[in-house]
């Protein structure tokens, strides 16, 4: 479940950020963009949950901080003047690609304006399907014996933030984080689900020092609990700001190994988490080189190896196109990464419009600009790392692994983590009949040094034993990276299937 709260962010005649101040976000359902008025781009920043005060629903499409022309081939609105000998004009506007995506998200909210009500919803609205919903999850309600709550420092639409500090126990006199989830909110049994699943992965995900830590989870009459590691440096998306709106490739480097390392452990655990953005990542101090941690789970989800999901979540400016066509997987968050990539090297969205409509219609058709300033004065290892994770086909995509060994990283020496996906390569290894296995072998003569970094680091991590894999090495793999969510999302049954294709 996100919190709603926004910034706003002016510029300058030169586009240079010049101001950040408060302000309230909203939901447009204006189906065209409309131009820019002055060369001044407009400023405005996007949506996040995190522990600081600028928490926003992490469904809800608003802008974002980074200024950026509408992208290339994108005209500001559809006009039927320019099409040559066309005998009439269509009565309406073309379909606008926002709607159904819009339509999905304001089902998830259970609201029927595009516009969320301000204040709380009161509890006998949405009907009597409403009152009928079971809100109760199970958890202890005992929150004020074990935790003394402190000061507010974030507010949401659906709840607020607080420090508070432990009364006993092993967090006696420590200071944490309790995120505090209004049950006036859950009006659909959707966003009672959200809370539980968020809850159950974030007891389920453990043992990452990227990963913000989970302590427990209370309730009462009036609100769900979430106790939580304090973070207290602050959003990767204010580090950006106080830098001047970019990272320096080799900052931008630290950054993303930390970002990949943590991602690649979610999806080898099964978890994908739908909503990679500066703004869910957190630092642990105030030093520069604090660690990071990813937080707000609350948009994802428990994904088995060869499943698609279909339902439309995520932030307008970080969505995948694969999600805008409602079947994705794992690949999604690696286009989120490759947009926050865009963002740190740049300071420029990738795809940008001024509403809702024209950002979706961006993301399904237009290009990134690797051609302005300040891409002329990147390298090459950089940009192509930006355009192997903004490729369209998830199929073609990288993953966090891989990502990890590309050569624009490899200065920082990052140590290459499982990735699943040998795990699939392998199954569809087994599927495939005798001549398709002698075109591989013969391809894999073919294979570039880049490449052979890859895949020899997934070969170790396996324990070859005398040059040899089986399938019990592989089974022993996942085993030492195992954790409850492992479980839950059910990766072992990958293995089951490759031993059934080999009996065969």
């Amino acid at each position: 479940m996100g919190h709603c709260c926004s910034k706003g962010v002016t510029a300058d005649n030169d586009g240079h950020v010049v101001s950040v101040v408060d302000g309230n976000s909203s939901v447009s359902t204006n189906n065209r963009p409309k131009p820019s008025p002055s060369p001044a781009r407009p400023q405005s920043v996007g949506n996040g949950t995190s522990y600081t005060n600028n928490n926003t629903p992490a469904h809800s499409f608003t802008t974002s901080p980074f200024q950026s022309p509408y992208p290339a081939g994108i005209p500001p609105s559809p006009s039927p003047v320019g099409t040559p000998r066309r005998k009439f004009k269509w009565p309406f506007p073309p379909p606008s690609p926002a709607k159904p995506i819009l339509s999905a998200i304001l089902k998830r909210q259970g609201t029927t304006s595009a516009k969320p009500k301000e204040g709380p919803i009161p509890e006998d609205e949405g009907g009597e399907g409403e009152r009928q919903l079971d809100k109760s999850f199970g958890y202890p309600k005992n929150l004020t014996a074990k935790y003394e709550l402190g000061k507010e420092v974030g507010r949401g639409h659906f709840g607020h933030t607080c420090w508070a500090k432990g009364k006993k126990g092993e967090l006696k006199n420590q200071p944490v984080a309790v995120k505090i989830i209004s049950k006036a909110k859950m009006t659909t049994a959707i966003s009672i689900e959200d809370v539980r699943r968020e809850v159950k992965i974030l007891k389920a995900l453990s043992g990452h020092q990227n990963l913000v830590k989970f302590y427990d989870a209370f309730e009462d009459a009036n609100n769900v609990y979430i106790v939580m590691e304090l973070c207290e440096g602050g959003e990767l998306l204010d580090r950006i700001l106080s830098r001047g709106g970019r990272y320096t490739e080799e900052d931008a480097k630290s950054i993303l190994v930390q970002i990949l390392n943590v991602v690649a452990f979610c999806h080898l655990q099964g978890v994908v988490h739908r909503d990679l953005k500066p703004e869910n990542f957190l630092f642990t101090k105030k030093e520069e080189d604090a660690p990071m941690k990813v937080i707000d789970f609350g948009l994802s989800d428990f994904i088995r190896p060869d499943q698609r999901l279909n339902d439309i979540v995520g932030s307008a400016y970080y969505v995948a196109p694969e999600v805008l066509h409602r079947s994705y997987s794992i690949e999604a968050d690696m286009w989120s990464i490759g947009v926050i990539t865009y963002i740190l090297l740049c300071g420029s969205r990738p795809f940008w419009a001024r509403t809702e409509s024209g950002i979706f219609r961006s993301v399904l058709r237009a290009d990134p600009n690797f051609e302005d300033s300040p891409w002329p004065s990147v390298s090459a290892e950089a940009r192509d790392f930006v355009k192997r994770l903004l490729n369209k086909d998830h199929r073609k995509r990288m993953t966090a692994s891989q990502a990890l060994a590309h050569p624009w990283l490899r200065t920082e020496n990052p140590v290459l983590p499982l990735d699943i996906l040998i795990f699939k390569l392998v199954k569809s290894y087994t599927r495939a009949s005798p001549l398709k296995r002698a075109a591989l072998k013969a391809l894999s003569k073919a294979l570039t040094e880049e490449e052979l970094i890859y895949l020899r680091a997934q070969f170790n991590l396996l324990e070859p034993k005398d040059g040899r894999v089986s399938l019990n090495n592989f089974k022993m793999a996942l085993t030492k990276q195992m954790t409850d969510a492992m479980r839950e999302s059910r990766v072992f049954d990958i293995l089951n299937l490759v031993r059934h294709l080999m009996l065969l």
